[in-house]
């Protein structure tokens, strides 16, 4: 029941192609929290900790390097998103960075594709959140890495939900959060 409520709030998500063609995932959701928390949750190496992976780093800033290792002891480049790189910062406002395909797809994951995250306060213990992920190529593993990440961001999401409402995630026993 508590995974059916995290993900019930994550309001409207668009996979269809945008007026240009270019296929993008945006998804939208409410954190129950402050502004303030919500962007540092997002913008530290701790708080990505708390909800994105079990290792992370980031430098939020302009060609600032961003890592998040979801298989720390894994071989290189099989640890999860590394070698990404911040793109853009507006604080309290916006996150934008780049982002790789799962090693299971190589000729996706030499590329890079974008994403933006828009913060929206919308009172002192609530805070919206639109992310847009694009920059998508074309092909078997591209549809693949598309398919996949439509349903990845409902879990990272649901799991910034999970962080503020119950306490960081436990990298050893995650909560299942599935779509309703």
């Amino acid at each position: 029941m508590l995974e059916i409520l995290l993900l019930s709030s994550l309001a409207g998500t668009s996979l269809a192609p945008q007026a240009s063609g270019e296929k993008m995932i945006v998804k939208e959701i409410v954190v129950g929290a402050s502004l303030q928390a919500v962007w540092e949750a997002w913008t530290t190496s701790q708080g990505l900790e708390t909800f994105f992976g079990r290792h992370c780093r980031i430098e939020p800033r302009p060609e600032g390097s961003l890592e998040i290792w979801f298989e720390p002891q894994a071989p290189p480049d099989q640890k999860g998103a590394e070698g990404l790189m911040v793109l853009a910062v507006e604080p309290l406002k916006m996150l934008s960075f780049t982002w790789s395909a799962p090693p299971k797809w190589p000729d996706a994951r030499r590329q890079r594709t974008s994403v933006v995250v828009r913060f929206n306060q919308l009172g002192d213990t609530r805070t919206g959140i639109r992310l847009i992920h694009s920059g998508w190529g074309e092909g078997e593993q591209w549809i693949a890495a598309f398919d996949y990440f439509t349903q990845a961001w409902d879990v990272v999401l649901a799991r910034l939900q999970h962080r503020f409402k119950h306490g960081p995630v436990d990298w050893e026993n995650p909560p299942a959060l599935t779509r309703p």
